[in-house]
């Protein structure tokens, strides 16, 4: 049987990224950018809602389309449905070739792997175990290869989970057992079960978490546009970093995730006062070291074929308009 309040967050969650959907579907598509999200929008999402309601302002008209998976948005990017995705399609673009590069790193890598304390203690013992992740070629994916790796251990199956609270919520009714989630969500857990769950240690992981990405001519024919919604993600996330507390003022303004349960309102200035203070939201939307470092770190949890040292950066990324932010807003 499913838990009420679970059902409410996900029915919540649908709520929103239809209105969002909605909001925007009657543009033309040829004068419309379009943003594709492989996650449902929840709390740690509220600063990119922000920055997409601040290049609307500047008159960039966006429809977001939030979908199951990573996976899933990459396709509609790759197969022109939407223009700009959201995710670390690292595995994706060299797999396929597609023409599509990584252009803004939005945030960096805070997740904590998270097991039924019943049933595990350690890594060791999840050798041979099913474990949940947010999709295929996410993060919280690689982090659980790594940690495998590291380890000596292999999982017995990995499952597809899309939504940190979502898997947090599976965690809390025993349907998983082994799972990985956001800082947010760990809290919640501690909160709901006490002692119930266990954090397994992490180290040395450094890298990006969520990134925009494009296809090359979009990022090229579109440059006004892009430029505007970069203007806006760097004011937002500079903004942020100086005082997190500035997101209630957004969400109020904006009137974003109007419907969310009053038990994960509490846990939105914890969550980004942890990460402001991890450092996770780069002030000046990541830079070519930050990207040689996503190449070691995905080419280690095996989701990169090749030695990682002799993959090139230009082949997932391109810094034209990041520089030209950059060069307009200054180095922050």
């Amino acid at each position: 049987m499913v838990h009420h309040a679970f059902t409410r967050r996900c029915l919540v969650a649908g709520a929103v990224c239809l209105a969002l959907v909605a909001g925007r579907g009657d543009a033309d598509a040829a004068d419309t950018v379009r943003v594709a999200f492989g996650d449902i929008a929840t709390v740690e999402t509220l600063n990119f809602l922000t920055a997409l309601e601040r290049a609307r302002e500047k008159g960039l008209d966006i429809e977001t389309t939030f979908f199951k998976s990573e996976d899933i948005a990459a396709q509609a990017v790759v197969g022109g449905q939407a223009d700009i995705g959201v995710g670390t399609p690292y595995a994706l673009i060299q797999k396929v070739r597609a023409p599509i590069r990584m252009f803004f790193q939005m945030s960096t890598l805070q997740f904590y792997p998270v097991v039924d304390a019943a049933a595990y203690q350690d890594w060791k013992d999840l050798d041979g175990e099913e474990i949940a992740v947010h999709s295929r070629g996410s993060g919280t994916e690689a982090i659980m290869l790594l940690m495998a790796k590291r380890n000596g251990i292999e999982y017995g199956r990995v499952s597809y989970v899309p939504g940190s609270e979502v898997r947090a919520g599976a965690l809390l009714q025993g349907n998983i057992k082994a799972s990985i989630v956001d800082s947010a969500n760990r809290r919640l857990l501690d909160e709901k079960a006490p002692g119930k769950f266990k954090t397994l240690e992490v180290t040395d992981v450094e890298a990006t978490d969520e990134a925009l990405y494009a296809n090359t001519d979009f990022l090229e024919g579109n440059k006004e546009a892009v430029d505007t919604l970069m203007d806006a993600l760097l004011a937002t996330w500079r903004e942020l970093n100086d005082d997190p507390k500035v997101v209630a003022e957004w969400r109020e303004k904006y009137n974003l995730l109007p419907d969310l349960p009053e038990d994960l309102e509490g846990e939105i200035l914890p969550y980004f006062e942890e990460a402001v203070e991890a450092g996770v939201f780069p002030d000046n939307g990541g830079s070519e070291e930050a990207a040689r470092t996503d190449l070691e770190f995905y080419g280690l949890a095996g989701q990169l074929e090749g030695d990682p040292k002799g993959l090139k950066v230009e082949d997932f990324w391109t810094f034209d308009p990041l520089n030209r932010a950059l060069k307009r807003l200054g180095q922050g």
